[in-house]
C-alpha cells in the first residue's frame, strides 16, 4: 500500500474559461508528478499583428478575451503611445480608468459568484447554487450588469469594445450621461459590502504559502493602467525592462507558455499580488472592509484570494464613483498621433493580473513584431506549485473531494485559459 499508485485526473475543468485539464500522479504519499494541462490550440494573435497599422491593435487584441478585452485594448494603447512619445492624461486618462473599473466589477463579480463561490458551498455550479441561494446569485448577476454597462457606457458596447483608440476615445460622453450611472454604482458600493462579508464567512483550508508576488505599483493609486513593475522580492523596474528579468518556456503539457522570472521561476500575478503589494494604496473604506473580513495587510493563502476579489470590486466602485464626480467632458476625444519607427512596451492590470505588450514599429506605423504574455500564462507555474504543496497535506480526503480540492486550487486563479493560447515557439528540424 505503501507504494500505491494513485492518480487524480480531471479532462475538462469546469467554471473556468477555455479548456484544460488536471493530472496528479501519486506514489504513496510522494507525488510524481502534476500537471495544469492546457490543451487548446494556440491562437497567434502576435503573428496577427504583424503587418497591420498600429491604430488597429486595440480592436484586434480585444478578441483575444470576452471576459477582460479592456485589458487588452489598454495595454495595446499604452505600449504604442510609449513607443510613439505620447502621454495621454486628464479626462481622457481618467475615463480609461473608469472603463477599467468597469471591466474590474464585471469579471469579478462574475468569478465569484458564478465560478468560485459554489466550490465554497458544495455545488456542481451556479444554477445549482442559485435554487438554495437565489438572492446570492442574483445579486453578483446585477453586480456583473452594472460592470457591463459602464465599459458599455466608456467602450460603446460590453464585449470587445469599439471606442478605444490609440491616443484616446472616438467619442468621449457627457457629465450627464455618467452621472445617470452614478446612481447604479452607488446601489452596487453596498452590494460590493455584501459580496465582501458573504465571502470573508466561507470555509477556507489551512493554506499559506511562500510566493514571489508581482504586480504594479503606482505613486498614488490602486493600480489599474499604470505604474512601474515590483516583487516582494526585490523587483522593481519599469515595462521596459520586463523582458531582462522575465522569460517564457515552453512545456510538453501546455499550449501556453509558461513564464518565470529569470534564476528565481515561478511567481504569482493577480488580485492576491496587487493586495499584498499595494495595500496602502486602497481607499481607507475599503481597508477597513478587508480588517472587518479578517484579512490583515497581507494574505498568503490563494483561496482566499475571493475575498479580496471582493474588496478589488469596492475599489473600483469606489474609483468610479470618484472618477464620475469630478468629470468634465474634454474638449477633444483624443490626442494626435504621428506614426514613427518605434518600440513601445506597457503593463496593466487585467482582473487576472499583469499583462505585458510590447510592439515594434516601422516608420509608416506598420506593426513588424508583437509580444502579449497573459495573466494566466504567468500563473501556470505557480498553480503547479500550489497542487504540490496542497495534496500530500490532504490525502485522507476521499479520492472524489480531493479531485474537487484539486480543481478549487487552480480556479483560485481564475484563470483565462484561451486569453494564454497565443503563441508557441516552432522549431523545424529539417535533419
Amino acid at each position: 500500500m505503501k507504494d500505491k499508485t494513485k492518480l487524480i485526473k480531471v479532462d475538462y475543468l469546469t467554471r473556468v474559461e477555455g479548456e484544460g485539464g488536471l493530472y496528479v500522479k501519486l506514489k504513496g504519499n510522494n507525488i510524481q508528478e502534476v500537471r495544469f494541462n492546457i490543451f487548446e490550440p494556440p491562437r497567434f494573435f502576435e503573428a496577427f499583428l504583424r503587418g497591420r497599422d498600429f491604430t488597429e491593435a486595440p480592436d484586434i487584441t480585444a478578441r483575444i478575451c470576452g471576459i477582460c478585452p479592456v485589458a487588452y485594448q489598454m495595454t495595446s494603447v499604452h505600449a504604442m503611445e510609449h513607443g510613439l512619445g505620447v502621454r495621454v492624461g486628464g479626462q481622457i486618462r481618467a475615463l480609461r480608468r473608469l472603463l477599467y473599473c468597469g471591466e474590474w466589477i464585471e469579471s469579478h463579480a462574475l468569478h465569484v459568484y458564478m465560478l468560485h463561490a459554489p466550490d465554497f458551498l458544495g455545488y456542481d455550479d451556479a444554477i445549482r447554487m442559485a435554487k438554495d441561494h437565489p438572492e446570492i446569485v442574483k445579486q453578483g448577476l446585477e453586480l456583473k450588469k452594472i460592470g457591463n454597462e459602464l465599459v458599455t457606457l466608456i467602450g460603446g458596447r460590453e464585449i470587445h469594445p469599439i471606442n478605444v483608440k490609440v491616443g484616446g476615445f472616438y467619442r468621449t460622453p457627457g457629465k450627464k450621461n455618467l452621472e445617470a450611472i452614478a446612481d447604479r454604482l452607488r446601489w452596487a458600493r453596498g452590494a460590493a459590502h455584501d459580496m465582501i462579508a458573504f465571502t470573508s464567512k466561507l470555509k477556507f483550508p489551512d493554506f499559506e504559502q511562500d510566493y514571489e508576488y508581482v504586480s504594479l505599483r503606482h505613486p498614488d493609486e490602486y493600480p489599474f493602467n499604470e505604474g512601474d513593475i515590483v516583487s516582494s522580492k526585490g523587483i522593481n523596474i519599469t515595462a521596459e525592462e520586463y523582458e531582462m528579468h522575465f522569460s517564457e518556456e515552453q512545456v510538453r503539457h501546455s499550449t501556453s507558455l509558461h513564464s518565470v522570472v529569470e534564476n528565481r521561476g515561478a511567481y504569482s500575478t493577480g488580485p492576491l499580488a496587487r493586495y499584498n503589494l499595494n495595500f496602502d494604496r486602497l481607499y481607507p473604506d475599503v481597508q477597513k472592509a478587508a480588517a472587518a473580513a479578517g484579512l490583515k495587510e497581507s494574505c498568503h493563502n490563494p483561496f482566499k484570494s475571493i475575498i479580496v476579489r471582493s474588496l478589488e470590486t469596492l475599489q473600483a466602485i469606489e474609483d468610479a464613483l470618484k472618477i464620475i464626480e469630478s468629470y468634465q467632458q474634454p474638449d477633444q476625444p483624443s490626442v494626435e498621433i504621428i506614426p514613427k519607427a518605434s518600440r513601445g512596451c506597457a503593463c496593466t492590470e487585467a482582473p487576472r493580473g499583469s499583462l505585458y505588450h510590447r510592439y515594434t514599429l516601422d516608420d509608416k506605423g506598420i506593426i513588424l513584431d508583437a509580444k502579449i504574455v497573459p495573466p494566466t500564462s504567468q500563473n501556470q507555474k505557480i498553480i503547479e506549485r500550489d497542487l504540490w504543496h496542497f495534496v500530500p497535506r490532504n490525502l485522507k480526503l476521499p479520492n472524489d473531494k480531493l479531485t474537487w480540492k484539486c480543481e478549487q486550487v487552480i480556479r483560485n486563479y481564475d484563470p483565462c485559459i484561451s486569453c494564454s493560447c497565443h503563441f508557441l515557439k516552432l522549431t523545424i528540424d529539417h535533419g
